[in-house]
């Protein structure tokens, strides 16, 4: 029965379905009975991970495998010491990224916890409270304001009904419910004879049959999307796996090489394995992961600046790689403050200033604020906007805020821009009596007593106050027949641009009433005028989306708004896609549901705006993205959004007024709900790729230089130029308070100018590669030379040896500053910008002098004092490689013009 189209279904129907009475409801024989065939009404859990396998989960890098089995090749061959300081960088590696990922995806779990704990049920023909949990179809359930639906279900009754459905279907209003029987193809954002799990009630009251429980509900449908919604590796994670990949293959082949070559020199065996850890270790950047960790995780701390929290580290860099931005409307590209911006009363328009809940703006015509007592017709506008209504604007801490109904708050801030107090006006109108809002009546009505008489105020929907109206209110202050059809054509006009349009009307009557019913607004009405409003788009929004498009990001609406208003905020945001007669063409869910797949991924590849759209659309729309190469980032607050936001690539949740069950399924959640701070985070995102590069391109030919320099003395068939434990010292020391301060590196001045890096292509460009090689080349020649230098002099093995590996660090540090900018000369950036750079460089040489000269490191690493004429070629062999690298440098640029 779950499956059936209940929508479709008159009230009666149901209840035969169910076989249940409105007034008895079920039996406590009927109750067990089905819950023993539907079970619990909750949600199913996903099992948990423990915490030791999320920590586990943090070896699973083919860089940390090389690690490992370099660790266990050490300790085999008795060097403890070796083994101790790799698996202590494994160790720390995988601490970090276990803490920064400790808050796991806890989506299914606040699902659960989403719907309320206690319902009022009708059962065996007294009305109870049992809990949420022991509902079934068939249950009769009564809502009232403030409510949490409890289940999905069928309404039979129901008297001025709203339902707030924003966490489910993404619409930005609550939608008026009614109980007549509707088309079998409305789609899931207009079924208004429906309440779903999940949603709550505004305002009104009424009675359902639960149609569906738990997993069945559409809230539990979007459970089983995010179960089997697959988590995708970031663009980062999936690149350095295949540069891992690719180094291991590497670093096997040369070690097996170097191996079988001294074998057939007749090296001994033993020496020869000893050569090939060497090579392995030297070649291995042992510092990288954790330099890599370390460095996501400095982004994160200044993305949180920027308002932007990151859950997921590796979700950093894949910001800065998004070349879609698919984003909710309501809240985050809009302000979610309806806003009246026009009013029309008898041939005279009138513009309102101002956005949002804040009374700051004025009535103006021609761009001149307005004396409103000059316009009667006005002057009942704004009377009616003011005092029919129960919607309360304040002032909290300095922040604008509405209590009630959206469009009601509107109406209360228009009159208020117009200098109209409620306090002063309520004193002056007292309220008498009031017809509530009906969705059937379409309408709202209050009573109020004016002076000797009283005035009844009326607002609604076009139609419905039209059809009540007999003359039109003029400026002057008296009323004339009017055209109706003109004024219906007037607000379709205006519906079509996206605006919402009410109707406003008065009728003075005696002043013996006190009541008011339905049959002194039935007719005798007097029309005042028309009310347009909207939620109007952030205007900093506008901005972030040029932006965007000059970054190369393609920025696309996915809301459960109406095609026509989405389609009017995405021209004013100057989206760009697919147009129509002059406007961006939209693509509502019930388009979407009749295509075919590759309909479906050419709609969403070129369509900019997706209206009342479907939760299984969103996650669709996301993988058709996907699967055109994009890398999708997806915004979303509501628990509709979730499966997209767990697919995309990059899950962006809105901080404020985002559900749990977003939250917890984003990579990423934003404290302000603002769009700006979404391409804030993309630029931080590129500034971390960026300085992520730069490491990798400074550390890199360190690992090929030792490499090269092992391999060059098997070939020689020289005693090796720097043992193991010194290539790890090398690698760790500078890895870490080297390399690290290039993580501070401040944001490029382009890095907004250039199209988003193709995440299927290597990290290391053609040209990184060559410069990597080259410098490597280098590092081997001028090291291999000092090395040399000292044996030609006489010197022992050991002074040797240091003279090598403190020239690697020599040159490591001339060669840093070289890739503070990889394409432009140093001097662009400023020699003192990073003020860690030059910390790193001083704590560095501190350290090696250290190495050089205190006896217990002596001991532990096997070097030797060095005289003065060896850190003298040491320093200028740094100088040679930095004025090498920079003439490399710009004549690369020469090349690309």
């Amino acid at each position: 029965m779950t499956g059936d189209a209940w929508h479709a279904r008159t009230s009666e129907d149901v209840c035969m379905a169910f076989d249940v009475s409105v007034d008895a409801g079920l039996s406590d024989h009927d109750v067990e009975r089905r819950r023993r065939e539907h079970g619990v009404n909750e949600l199913p859990r996903q099992r948990k991970q423990s915490a030791f396998a999320r920590f586990l989960q943090q070896f699973r890098n083919p860089l940390v495998y090389i690690l490992l089995i370099s660790g266990l090749v050490t300790i085999i061959l008795g060097g403890i010491t070796d083994a101790s300081v790799i698996l202590g960088v494994v160790l720390v590696n995988a601490l970090i990224g276990f803490i920064q990922e400790g808050k796991a995806v806890e989506a299914l779990e606040a699902l659960a916890g989403s719907v309320g704990t206690d319902a009022r049920v009708i059962r065996s023909g007294r009305k109870q409270q049992v809990a949420v949990v022991d509902l079934v179809p068939g249950d009769v359930v009564v809502l009232e304001s403030g409510d949490r639906v409890p289940a999905d279900m069928r309404l039979v009754n129901a008297r001025d009904l709203a339902i707030a459905e924003a966490a489910l279907t993404g619409e930005s209003v609550p939608v008026e419910k009614r109980t007549g029987p509707l088309d079998a193809a409305t789609v899931l954002a207009d079924r208004i004879n429906m309440a779903y799990a999940s949603t709550v009630v505004t305002y009104g009251s009424a009675v359902g049959i639960v149609t569906s429980t738990g997993a069945n509900t559409e809230v539990g449908a979007i459970s089983t999307l995010l179960a089997d919604t697959v988590i995708l590796a970031t663009p980062l994670t999936k690149a350095i796996e295949r540069f891992s990949n690719y180094l291991l293959v590497g670093i096997i082949i040369l070690a097996a090489l170097t191996f079988g070559a001294g074998l057939l020199r007749g090296e001994p065996f033993l020496e020869m394995v000893l050569a090939a850890v060497a090579l392995a270790v030297g070649a291995i950047p042992e510092g990288l992961p954790a330099a890599v960790t370390i460095i996501l995780a400095i982004g994160v701390a200044r993305m949180a600046k920027r308002r932007a929290i990151i859950r997921r580290l590796a979700a950093v860099e894949t910001l800065g790689s998004t070349t879609v931005i698919c984003s909710d409307k309501t809240g985050t590209l809009t302000q979610n403050q309806m806003t009246v911006v026009t009013i029309m009363t008898d041939a005279v328009v009138y513009d309102v200033t101002g956005t949002g809940y804040a009374p700051d703006g004025r009535v103006v015509r021609n761009g001149e604020a307005v004396d409103v007592a000059a316009d009667a017709a006005l002057d009942d506008c704004l009377h009616v906007a003011l005092l029919c209504g129960t919607a309360v604007v304040e002032n909290r801490e300095g922040r604008w805020d509405a209590i009630g109904d959206p469009t009601e708050a509107a109406l209360v801030v228009l009159a208020m821009k117009a200098g109209m107090q409620r306090d002063a006006e309520e004193r002056d109108h007292p309220l008498v009596d009031t017809i509530p809002f009906s969705s059937e009546d379409q309408f709202m009505a209050t009573l109020h007593r004016q002076g000797e008489t009283m005035r009844i105020h009326l607002k609604g929907s076009v139609e419905a106050v039209l059809s009540r109206s007999v003359e039109r209110r003029t400026g002057d202050g008296r009323s004339h027949a009017f055209d109706h059809d003109a004024v219906l054509a007037q607000a379709a006009d205006i519906s079509a641009q996206g605006l919402r349009v009410l109707a406003l009307a008065v009728k003075d009557v005696d002043a013996s009433h006190g009541a008011l019913e339905r049959e002194d607004v039935a007719n005798g009405m007097i029309f005042c005028g028309l009310v347009a409003m909207v939620d109007p788009p952030r205007e900093e929004v506008k901005e972030a989306i040029r932006e965007c498009q000059r970054a190369g990001i393609t920025v696309k609406m996915i809301t459960g708004d109406h095609a026509a208003t989405a389609s009017t905020i995405a021209m004013q945001l100057g989206l760009s896609g697919a147009e129509k007669d002059g406007r961006l063409v939209a693509r509502t869910g019930a388009e979407l549901s009749a295509m075919d797949g590759e309909s479906f991924a050419r709609s969403a590849n070129d369509v900019a705006v997706f209206a009342r759209a479907t939760p299984e659309q969103k996650l669709r729309i996301v993988e058709a993205l996907q699967g055109k190469g994009h890398v999708v980032s997806m915004t979303g607050d509501g628990v509709n959004d979730a499966p997209a936001l767990r697919a995309a690539n990059i899950g962006v949740a809105m901080g404020r007024t985002g559900t749990d069950v977003a939250k917890d399924a984003a990579d990423m959640v934003l404290t302000d709900d603002n769009f700006t701070t979404i391409v804030a985070a993309v630029e931080e995102g590129r500034t971390v790729f960026d300085n992520l590069l730069k490491f990798i391109v400074w550390t890199i030919p360190t690992n090929i230089g030792e490499g090269l320099v092992i391999v060059a003395a098997i070939a020689l068939g020289m005693e090796l130029p720097i043992l193991p434990v010194q290539i790890l010292w090398i690698n760790m020391t500078t890895a870490i308070i080297l390399g690290l301060p290039l993580a501070f590196e401040p944001r490029q001045p382009d890095v907004m100018d250039r199209p988003p890096r193709d995440a299927s292509k290597p990290i290391l460009s053609k040209d990184l590669l060559l410069r990597t090689i080259f410098v490597g080349t280098l590092l081997l020649c001028f090291s291999f030379s000092l090395f040399l230098w000292e044996l030609d002099r006489g010197e022992s093995i050991d002074t040797a040896r240091t003279a090598a590996a403190n020239g690697f660090v020599i040159m490591e540090i001339f060669y840093l500053f070289a890739c503070r900018t990889l394409v432009l000369p140093v001097r662009t950036v400023g020699f003192f910008s990073n003020g860690w750079v030059w910390g790193g460089v001083a704590l560095t040489i501190i350290l090696q002098l250290a190495f050089t000269y205190l006896p217990f490191m002596n001991m532990a690493f096997k070097t030797v004092p060095l005289a003065l004429d060896v850190w003298v070629g040491a320093v200028a062999s740094g100088i040679v490689v930095l004025l090498l690298v920079t003439i490399e440098k710009a004549l690369r640029r020469r090349i690309r013009g």
